[in-house]
């Protein structure tokens, strides 16, 4: 018995655009043609295309599918084998990301609501990138410092951060006369810029000892996106990341904090 693409078409799922497509592509060719030229599909034919939405469905390339079908070496168990490791990767994060979203939404709903301007009249320059938000998330979600910081964060009035960005432009601005004057960054005045941004930090968002600051200010070395919260680009300078990262070790250190506990 054969069947029309109109039929293969109607019960299979797909439509005759696709089922022209496997056919031009050679992927599912029909075996039998009607005396007008017509496509007409067998039951092998369509066992075959059962084949082909299987693996499509699993997010096999129409190329992937083809060189399993027709390869007589190829091994169909090790595709899929990796195929399930790829697709267990993926509900992974994709879990991971829920999670990051539900708490993103508890601290939409007990934060402060800002209008567009009223956001650049508080931070100005400083944007909050999302897709770091996103990985500074998954990276600490473990972490009682950062639900701390988010809870922080969360609970801050307009005036509270009106103040909180207030003190760190006045401290910008001396990192900056202290990083253009060409201070070391072990230096007396880069050590306490160094104290005075951890006091900050301690003060509105998180328990911070030398050992926590060391770790953020190594982020703020490694991630561009992560020092913009600190430093606007529009005033940045070149090294100052890592300056700012020199110091926080130093003055770690004047705390005594030894080199291999941090």
């Amino acid at each position: 018995m054969t069947y029309t693409v109109g039929q293969v078409s109607g019960f299979a799922g797909v439509t005759v655009r696709t089922l022209h497509h496997y056919d031009r592509t050679g992927l599912l060719t029909p075996s039998e043609r009607s005396a007008a030229g017509y496509r007409l599909y067998g039951e092998a034919d369509l066992a075959r295309l059962q084949q082909i939405l299987f693996y499509r469905e699993l997010g096999f390339s129409l190329e992937e599918i083809a060189a399993i079908l027709e390869d007589p070496h190829a091994n169909a168990l090790d595709q899929l084998r990796a195929r399930h490791k790829l697709l267990s990767e993926q509900i992974g994060r994709l879990r991971r990301l829920v999670e990051v979203a539900e708490r993103a939404m508890e601290v939409q709903e007990t934060g402060v609501a800002l209008t567009p301007g009223e956001r650049f009249d508080v931070f100005g320059e400083v944007a909050f990138d999302l897709s770091y938000a996103t990985e500074a998330a998954l990276k600490w979600r473990d972490s009682d410092k950062h639900r701390q910081s988010l809870a922080s964060a969360a609970a801050h009035s307009k005036d509270d951060w009106r103040c909180i960005m207030s003190e760190l432009t006045a401290w910008r601005r001396e990192l900056r006369a202290v990083f253009d004057a060409g201070e070391p960054a072990d230096g007396e005045r880069a050590m306490d810029l160094a104290e005075a941004h951890r006091g900050h930090l301690g003060r509105w968002f998180m328990s911070c000892p030398p050992e926590t600051h060391v770790r953020v200010a190594d982020d703020f070395a490694a991630d561009p996106r992560a020092f913009a919260l600190l430093v606007p680009p529009s005033e940045q300078r070149p090294g100052l990341a890592a300056y700012v990262r020199t110091a926080v070790r130093a003055n770690a250190a004047r705390h005594g904090v030894e080199e291999e506990a941090r």
